[in-house]
């Protein structure tokens, strides 16, 4: 065996950027296959879209005509929202789509004794849409607050690159239910969906036409086709005919009664439910889940801005982002979409994947979004894609996303005992500590905080059901306190600093400066 140079074992010095994207942030490929690749981003965010009205609609009272408006309303703000963001924003290529987080303070609104009495069905539906709105828009001013005033920035100071590796890396790991268990509810749909997927976007990654590579490229178009049209051959032959209502509901492409369901034109709009009522109880209940959220986008937009191939958006950028993350979920209180904001998970591991972190292809994403969600019937078609489709490309694009938050490791020292303490710790207890509290609540019915103030439950409940936010408490509390002085090189701080201020690097005016030159009255700090 030939004995090795010493010059030969160190191949891989850190990067600042991932290598190998042919279209970064701000770079663009040709608009037909930016178009392609736009829709592609539009079918991956339908899974979020439909399974949150799916699982939260009918608990409200609501039926399938009121589950098809509020998908259409979801869908339509979220295209607003990630227009705003990618133009105003932290300018990333992220979709800001409806998040999970707000479905424990939303539940307890829907348990509201005061709306549970309702005994007609639509009634008690638009009521609690209305409580739900009304919360919404109160607590969005806690993002707006940290975010415009930069209080979030000056927050962020406290983070390390050690500190951000279990925080990004549960962002996608932290998603865990929503990949494999969904696939299993139908296998024969969800595992060739997986097998398929994998096979053509990484072992044929490599088939070119015209000089594209079109399977590494277009492989979830491509995929979402060839077994949605094979789940659609098994309903249509009967092959669930005799099956559990569960497995029916899973596999089935006719048991959404979207397509029915949904008006043929039919634009959303502010107070499309009625004014919003105001509850303080509800609202603070809110305030945690818009906590939750900020955390948890905070760390997809780090992944983002890795699989971006863009620099980590400086302490000002990445308040800026919290800031229209608020705006947005104001929009989302507005116009009732039943849930509030957070950047879509999956659609930021797309970029990993397709290996295109284009800003336009994210833009045209939310064009496609504002125009489907107003032509009702062709959106709800797109949006009776069974689940375990989704949650197969899942499998894949959480993983990609837990791995961007693993990459941060190369920037410390994993040989320093410290670092290793922290890291393991926080990544174990920011998984454990949220299952604790999920089998809890699906053991007992209700959260482990049950006290008579409600408001207080839901914040308890809601933060320590995240596993970002677990994490990031955990991390960035003995990131800070254990032998810092001691410490800063190996935490990385020397590789981050430099990053940590708009002006800290020349490529940050590249990535992050604002369009229409309207820098000139905000200018970076």
């Amino acid at each position: 065996m030939a004995e090795v140079k010493p010059e030969d074992m160190d191949h891989h010095p850190p990067m600042d950027q991932l290598q190998g994207f042919e279209y970064c942030i701000d770079s663009n490929p040709s608009w037909g296959e930016a178009i392609a690749l736009g829709f592609q981003h539009y079918i991956l965010s339908l899974g979020t879209a439909v399974m949150i009205p799916t699982m939260l609609v009918p608990l409200m009272g609501g039926n399938d005509h009121d589950k098809a408006r509020v998908v259409q309303t979801l869908l339509f703000v979220t295209g607003i929202k990630t227009l705003l963001q990618t133009l105003f924003g932290t300018r990333l290529p992220t979709i800001i789509g409806g998040s999970y987080a707000f479905v424990v303070p939303i539940l307890s609104i829907i348990r509201d004794p005061s709306l549970a009495q309702i005994a007609d069905g639509h009634t008690r539906f638009v009521q609690t849409m209305r409580a739900i709105q009304g919360s919404l828009i109160v607590s969005s001013s806690i993002q707006i607050i940290l975010g415009y005033s930069q209080l979030w920035a000056i927050c962020s100071r406290f983070f390390s690159p050690l500190g951000m590796v279990p925080v990004v890396a549960l962002v996608g790991l932290g998603l865990f239910e929503r990949g494999f268990p969904v696939v299993g509810r139908c296998v024969e749909i969800g595992l060739p969906m997986l097998i398929l997927f994998v096979a053509l976007s990484q072992y044929l990654k490599h088939v070119n036409v015209r000089h594209v590579p079109v399977l590494e490229r277009f492989s979830l178009l491509i995929c979402v086709a060839l077994v949605w049209v094979y789940a659609h051959i098994l309903t249509a032959s009967g092959a669930y005919k005799h099956t559990a209502l569960l497995t029916q509901f899973s596999c089935r492409t006719d048991r959404a009664n979207l397509i029915s369901s949904a008006l043929w034109i039919s634009i959303p709009f502010p107070l499309q439910w009625g004014a919003p009522t105001f509850s303080a109880n509800h609202a603070f209940g809110m305030m945690a889940a818009v906590v939750v959220s900020l955390i948890e986008t905070t760390g997809a937009f780090m992944a983002a801005a890795r699989l971006a191939s863009a620099t980590p958006p400086p302490a000002y950028v990445l308040s800026r982002g919290i800031g229209w993350q608020g705006i947005g979920t104001l929009l989302d209180g507005l116009f009732g979409t039943g849930t509030g904001s957070t950047v879509s998970v999956e659609n930021v591991g797309l970029l990993g994947s397709t290996r295109v972190g284009s800003r336009r292809v994210i833009q045209i994403s939310a064009g496609f979004m504002i125009f489907f969600s107003m032509l009702g019937k062709f959106g709800a078609l797109f949006a009776s894609i069974p689940f375990p489709i989704f949650a197969a490309i899942y499998c894949v694009m959480f993983g990609i996303v837990a791995a961007v938050g693993l990459s941060f490791l190369q920037f410390t020292n994993m040989n320093s005992m410290r670092n290793l303490f922290i890291v393991g710790v926080s990544l174990f207890l920011g998984l454990s500590i949220p299952e604790y509290f999920s089998r809890y609540t699906t053991s007992a019915q209700q959260g482990p905080a049950h006290t008579k103030a409600g408001w207080f439950n839901d914040y308890i409940n809601s933060v320590f059901s995240s596993p970002p936010t677990v994490a990031l408490i955990v991390a960035v509390l003995l990131d800070n306190t254990l032998d810092v002085r001691e410490a800063a090189r190996d935490r990385g701080m020397p590789w981050w600093a430099r990053f940590r201020t708009f002006r800290g690097d020349s490529r940050n005016e590249e990535f992050y400066t604002l369009p229409f030159n309207l820098n000139r009255f905000f200018p970076p700090s």
